[in-house]
């Protein structure tokens, strides 16, 4: 388990697979969400900038991996996930939970699904929510192929440039990683404070 959770150990021992089938895994499946998926995409985008992998193929493959990830746990949500999380006599139920889950997906689905990318666990449960609340597919499409985009574009380029920047930057992975979402975090609750008050 440690092995798995250590992102240059499991690069180093899987490679491009290791990293794309945790991101793939992370972005939509809900058994995945401890996996480390932005300490991974940056210590992918540190060890592109010292060559041990290639920048761009860590890129695109990242992202590919993630636009898919997210559209399993979509899908998910939307067959299945209903049944799951608001299952009678379960932990979650409660009738008015779906409703209320529609109703979210209904006037901030689109923000969620994409802000969603930069905030651990969230990320993971973001597209099943999506689609246990029956958010529109065209939208979510939409916004989940912008979010696969920008999540691994902003933490793996951050890497790539500090670790030429800053070789020892590896050091001061974890520190950097709270850093950016925490600001991503209040970020994120300011945007939908100055909306609600439009």
């Amino acid at each position: 388990m440690e092995n798995i959770l250590n992102p240059e150990i499991l690069i180093h021992t899987l490679g491009y697979a290791g990293i794309f089938g945790t991101v793939f895994l992370e972005s939509g499946f809900f058994f995945a969400f401890f996996l480390p998926g932005d300490t991974l995409l940056f210590s992918t985008g540190f060890l592109a900038s010292t060559g041990v992998l290639d920048y761009g193929l860590s890129l695109f493959g990242v992202m590919f991996a993630s636009f898919l990830g997210s559209l399993a746990g979509y899908f998910f949500g939307k067959k299945i996930g209903g049944k799951i999380f608001f299952k009678k006599n379960s932990l979650f139920f409660d009738p008015q939970n779906l409703e209320r889950t529609k109703k979210f997906f209904e006037k901030y689905g689109t923000f969620a699904v994409f802000f969603a990318r930069f905030v651990p666990v969230v990320r993971t449960f973001a597209p099943i929510l999506a689609g246990v609340g029956g958010m529109h597919y065209g939208k979510f499409l939409k916004y989940n192929f912008f979010g696969s985009i920008a999540w691994p574009l902003v933490v793996i380029s951050s890497g790539y440039f500090l670790g030429n920047q800053f070789p020892q930057i590896h050091q001061y992975v974890m520190p950097v990683v709270i850093g950016v979402f925490v600001f991503a975090f209040f970020a994120s609750i300011f945007s939908v404070f100055l909306k609600k008050k439009k």
